[in-house]
């Protein structure tokens, strides 16, 4: 399972399209972590002042039409198919904005 940390409004942008963040544009790969405790360190270096909620999103390795390359984390060189996302995981953060945990979304 690959975990990409990205803001729920980002994620909600167009739902009826692959997913596409800004990261990919720029950078030529959607970034994310192979585990849960460097998810929530992104979330907590990158996220910090996130108006709303921030989630993990939990990415299906095996259903991705986009090829995955460990560069050592993994990097995603393409959208996102949103049938590759298995579930998301919310940020929860404490009064600061650090992240503390990841929980459920439900």
């Amino acid at each position: 399972m690959l975990f990409h940390v990205v803001p729920l409004d980002d994620w909600l942008l167009a739902p009826d399209r692959p997913y596409a963040p800004r990261a990919l544009a720029e950078d030529g790969f959607i970034p994310c972590t192979d585990d849960e405790a460097r998810a929530l360190a992104v979330a907590d270096s990158h996220f910090r002042d996130a108006v709303g909620p921030v989630m993990a999103l939990m990415i299906d390795e095996r259903r991705l039409d986009a090829r995955v390359y460990w560069e050592p984390e993994p990097r995603i060189r393409g959208r996102v198919n949103r049938s590759a996302v298995a579930g998301m995981l919310e940020v929860r953060r404490d009064a600061e904005g650090r992240a503390v945990e990841l929980a459920l979304w439900s």
